[in-house]
C-alpha cells in the first residue's frame, strides 16, 4: 500500500512539472490529448504495459519505446522530451499516475471536475448524459467524465470525484448487508 502511495505522490510531482511546462509554452490542451492517446493506448496494449512495468525492461529501452511511440503518434516535442526525461530517471512506471495528475491539473485550471465513473456495463449515451447532468448539478461545475466497465461491482454505479467517491454499487450494497447480518 505504501509503494501505492509513493507511486502516485511522484507522480503528482511529475504531473505538476509538466503541466508547468506546457502552460509555460501554452501547450496545455496538445500535452493533454497526447496524455489522452498514450493513456488509451496504454489501456488497450498489453504489449505496452509490460514494457512499462517489467522490471526485465532496461530505462534506456523504455525510454526507446515510448519515444518511438510519441513520435509515430506526432506527439508534441514537449511530450516526448517528458517520456524521454521520464525515462531516464526511472519512472516509466508512474506514466499512469502522471496522466492522471496532468488531466486532473488541467481540469483545475479550465475550472472543470474530473469523475470517473465505473459501472457493470457500458453506459449509453442517454444515460452517460444523465450522469453528467447529476454531476452537474450537484457540484456546481461541468464534470469531464471517464467511463470504465467493471463486471465485478455486479450492477449500480461507483462515481469518483476527486477524493469522494459515490457507492451505489450492487457489490457494497451485497458487503453492507452481509456485514449486518454477521453482527446480527
Amino acid at each position: 500500500m505504501a509503494d501505492d502511495s509513493k507511486a502516485s505522490n511522484v507522480g503528482g510531482r511529475y504531473a505538476q512539472a509538466l503541466f508547468d511546462l506546457a502552460n509555460d509554452q501554452n501547450q496545455v490542451a496538445a500535452v493533454e490529448a497526447d496524455l489522452k492517446s498514450l493513456k488509451a493506448a496504454l489501456a488497450e496494449s498489453r504489449d505496452l504495459r509490460t514494457l512499462l512495468y517489467s522490471p526485465s525492461f532496461s530505462a534506456e529501452d523504455k525510454g526507446k519505446g515510448l519515444i518511438a511511440i510519441a513520435a509515430k503518434a506526432g506527439f508534441t516535442v514537449t511530450t516526448q522530451k517528458f517520456l524521454g526525461l521520464l525515462s531516464a530517471n526511472g519512472r516509466a512506471s508512474v506514466l499512469a499516475a502522471v496522466i492522471a495528475g496532468f488531466e486532473a491539473l488541467s481540469a483545475k485550471a479550465r475550472g472543470a471536475v474530473s469523475a470517473e465513473v465505473v459501472t457493470a456495463v457500458p453506459l449509453s449515451d442517454a444515460q452517460a448524459k444523465g450522469v453528467a447532468a447529476a454531476l452537474r448539478q450537484a457540484l456546481g461545475k461541468d464534470p469531464e467524465i471517464s467511463t470504465r466497465v467493471d463486471p465485478a461491482i455486479l450492477g449500480g454505479i461507483k462515481v469518483r470525484v476527486g477524493s469522494r467517491l459515490f457507492d451505489a454499487s450492487l457489490r457494497s450494497k451485497l458487503d453492507s448487508l452481509k456485514f449486518a447480518l454477521k453482527r446480527a
